[in-house]
């Protein structure tokens, strides 16, 4: 029966790769076999997932061969989407199938069922990859989880103590011994005859090798300074660009040479298995060095170039050393691992071998933190860079780390976890020098932006350096998860992962789908803001429509393009958003209370735009406050008030308030002028002044002319006003300025007086005063009454010895 079953899903296979015609009966038998193969390896995972003994490294391999089916398989679960969509469809075009005892007509009937029988055929192969791609990503997991549990298990291990002396002389044994083998092994290799035979053979290509490797050694350095030079000659000189190229090559062209002298002394056939295994490791090593001291080499520029001023040079200089021997300490750390790798020590001696590198890269970490300034220094440059503050705040972080993994991971080590130990110490060293890198790439990139800008130095303060330095965060990450532990299988698995996307509320999000939503409607943005751009300089103003119906139109069709682009990038991106549907009604409710405000504002601006009651450059007083509406968006109106400053006033509040609009349609607007002369002065004489005033104004129409009222006598003068219609009315107190000067001018030449408000005080108990003066007690006194009067003021002795106003 299960041998019927397994036939049965190898001819599925077959639906499920869409064979069919001429080649189905020759692939056949090479389809069953494929799921043949399937079936079996998932059964031998099953089997040894629940053994759980083989070893890391088969486990490795079994999962990387299921991560092949599944693959395939999650390929195949999305076969003959289109297919199935469009029988889909033709079936709903019949209508729905007729209800039991009623039939319908026999050509829609046998349609219908062929249909059927193939849109059964499509769906039956992509449930049956379902379930094998189930199977697979389970017995992956399940793969993943048994290594994390191992490795977990070996990290918190506690071994034997490498401050136990007993465990000293066997390891110096061990390392002795590891050291005479390799010299024994070469010394024989070098006295067989294989080597002569290879020397001669191979003696002219070993010959070249050496010799490259030697130029390259040697004068690498130096030719790269010289192309350092002939590439100035392009420009950007001060930029740095050049210089940081120049860097780069200092260091390749050495590495280069050592990877040329590796292949020579291979090929020589001088090394045994030990020394092959060790020189195959030794271009890595360089590299390392060479990095290491490129590293403190572009500290030690940027320092020189006055672009890294927390340091000063000599403690650059300093920091440069612990550099260079991190590095030494990491290929230490290197050759221990491949030590016990190939002579299959004890955990003692790879605990004794290990603990002095431990201890030393511990030591040298505390020392990087004490690198630093005195309090003035850093005063100094914190005044220097704006970014100091911000700065210093990770530089404090990273100090305090240092301070803690190098004074815990010597007590580990010293504690028998050594694995612990070094899982702490050596990634702690390469994430510091990656985050150096990252700095320096940022300061490159960034100085490259500066010099096609032409910004310089200001570039590395814009906002481009900061996203170039967020972008290489990002794409640090896998780096940094590869030095604390993650396995590049985890990586791949992360990736796979995220290319099939997450579910949110039923639409599946996938970086695919996302990047051509973002490509689409940033596109879809870009033309929008073109044509409004188009609209506003090009268009709109060789047409009559005012400025604020041009104002009007080009937001209008901001809105209307942004709202198409976002619809195409949806559609586009094939995001449903069809299951949302029921979420998005339920959350406008609380959204609908939350946000009533914000959706008022937001009617309120359309209704704006549309309307225009007001429009750009509308001289408006709303809620008190006087100035020129600026710009209309869609949440608020900012209107800049005659102070020159903005104010930011909510669109609801201009629809549902009261709104005095100034230039409404046209810029005409009334000016009064109020004036007032002294009693005995001719009016007939006053009025006909005013009215000369006003005609010869030039911002005064002729029609309506202008006109002169004699309002009423006041307390102090006669009271005439200037009443006259202006051409433009945002020039009102200009030309109420310019009437009041000429108004002055000729009440001057015409002897007119413009009277000041006099005032007759009476004074109760006066005879306080005098009591003060003679230097009598003073006798608290009735308050002083006033009394209006068109008139001056006379006061003398009698007048304030006077008791006659105590009832006045």
């Amino acid at each position: 029966m299960q041998q019927q079953v397994r036939l049965f899903l190898a001819f599925v296979m077959l639906c499920l790769f869409g064979l069919g015609g001429p080649v189905f009966a020759q692939l056949t038998d090479k389809q069953s076999d494929y799921y043949r193969g399937w079936i079996s390896t998932a059964d031998r995972a099953e089997a040894v997932i629940e053994a759980n003994r083989a070893s890391n490294a088969s486990l490795e391999n079994l999962r990387s061969e299921i991560n092949s089916y599944r693959e395939d398989f999650n390929s195949a679960r999305s076969a003959n989407t289109d297919r199935i969509q469009t029988l889909e469809n033709q079936l709903k075009a019949l209508g729905p199938k007729p209800e039991e005892g009623t039939t319908e007509p026999e050509d829609i009937a046998t349609l219908r069922a062929h249909l059927e029988t193939q849109l059964d055929s499509l769906k039956v192969p992509r449930i049956i990859s379902e379930e094998a791609y189930s199977r697979a990503n389970g017995l992956i997991n399940e793969i993943d989880q048994i290594i994390r549990e191992r490795q977990k298990k070996e990290l918190l291990e506690r071994g034997p103590s490498p401050l136990n002396p007993v465990h000293w002389r066997p390891a110096w044994i061990d390392v002795t011994e590891a050291a005479r083998s390799l010299v024994n092994e070469t010394v024989e290799n070098v006295r067989s005859d294989v080597f002569k035979e290879q020397l001669q053979d191979r003696g002219p290509q070993i010959l070249i090798l050496v010799i490259i490797a030697a130029v390259l050694l040697l004068y690498g350095r130096r030719w790269s300074e010289k192309g350092g030079e002939y590439l100035r000659r392009f420009g950007g000189k001060g930029s740095g660009v050049w210089t940081f190229i120049v860097s780069l090559l200092r260091i390749v062209l050495p590495w280069i040479g050592v990877v040329f002298l590796v292949e020579a002394v291979v090929l020589t056939g001088v090394l045994g298995l030990r020394g092959s295994l060790l020189f195959e490791k030794i271009p890595y090593w360089a590299a390392i060095i060479l990095y290491f001291d490129w590293i403190g080499r572009q500290a030690f520029l940027m320092g020189q170039s006055n672009n890294f001023k927390r340091l000063s040079a000599p403690k650059i200089k300093e920091l440069r050393v612990y550099i260079d021997l991190l590095a030494a300490m990491l290929i230490l750390h290197e050759l221990a691992v491949l030590f016990e790798q190939i002579e299959n020590i004890s955990d003692a001696t790879r605990a004794v071998v290990g603990f002095p590198v431990i201890v030393l890269s511990s030591l040298l970490l505390l020392r990087i933190r004490q690198v630093r300034q005195s309090t003035t220094e850093m005063a100094e440059n914190e005044a220097y860079s704006g970014r100091a503050a911000g700065f210093s705040q990770v530089i404090e972080f990273i100090r305090r780390a240092l301070f803690l993994l190098g004074i815990t991971t010597p007590v580990l080590a010293a504690a028998g976890f050594i694995n612990a130990a070094e899982a702490i110490v050596f990634p702690t060293i390469k994430t510091l020098v990656l985050i150096a890198a990252l700095v320096i790439f940022q300061r490159f990139i960034t100085a490259i932006y500066g010099w096609i800008t032409g910004q310089g130095e200001k570039s590395q303060d814009s906002l481009f350096s900061v996203l170039v330095g967020f972008l290489l965060a990002i794409l640090s990450l896998p780096i940094l998860a590869l030095y604390w532990g993650a396995r590049q299988s985890d990586l791949s698995e992360a990736w796979s992962r995220l290319k099939l996307g997450f579910d949110i509320g039923g639409v599946t999000i996938s970086p695919s789908n996302f990047l051509t939503f973002v490509a689409v409607f940033a596109i879809g943005y870009t033309l929008t803001r073109l044509l409004q751009s188009g609209l506003r300089n090009s268009l709109l103003p060789k047409t009559s429509i005012d400025p604020g119906g041009q104002n009007a139109i080009v937001a209008g069709t901001g809105y209307v393009g942004i709202f198409f682009a976002a619809l195409a990038a949806i559609i586009v991106a094939g995001f449903d958003l069809s299951s949302l549907a029921i979420v998005a009604g339920a959350l406008s409710v609380g959204i609908g209370f939350g946000l009533q405000t914000i959706v008022s504002n937001f009617v309120s601006g359309i209704i704006l735009l549309v309307e225009r009651p007001i429009s750009k450059g509308d001289w408006i007083d709303v809620n008190g406050m006087m100035g020129y509406v600026r710009d209309i968006s869609v949440r608020s109106t900012r209107i800049e008030t005659f102070d020159r400053t903005d104010v930011i006033v909510p669109n609801s509040d201009l629809i549902s308030g009261v709104v005095t609009n100034y230039t409404r349609g046209n810029t005409i607007g009334r000016v009064i002028v109020p004036v007032g002369v002294a009693y005995g002065t001719d009016t007939k004489k006053v009025e006909n002044i005013l009215r000369e005033i006003a005609n010869n104004h030039p911002m005064v129409l002729g029609n309506p002319a202008p006109n002169i009222v004699f309002q009423g006598f006041g307390a102090d003068s006669l009271d005439f006003e200037i009443r006259a219609i202006l051409r433009d009315v945002n020039w009102v107190l200009s030309v109420k300025s310019d009437m009041n000067h000429e108004i002055n001018r000729r009440f001057v030449d015409e002897g007119i007086e413009i009277p000041f408000a006099q005032r007759d005080i009476w004074l109760r108990n006066a005879e306080v005063l005098h009591e003060t003066s003679v230097g009598e007690p003073k006798v608290p006194a009735k308050s002083a009454a006033v009394k209006r009067q068109a008139g001056p003021v006379d006061l003398n002795q009698t007048d304030m010895e006077s008791d006659d106003g105590d009832e006045a």
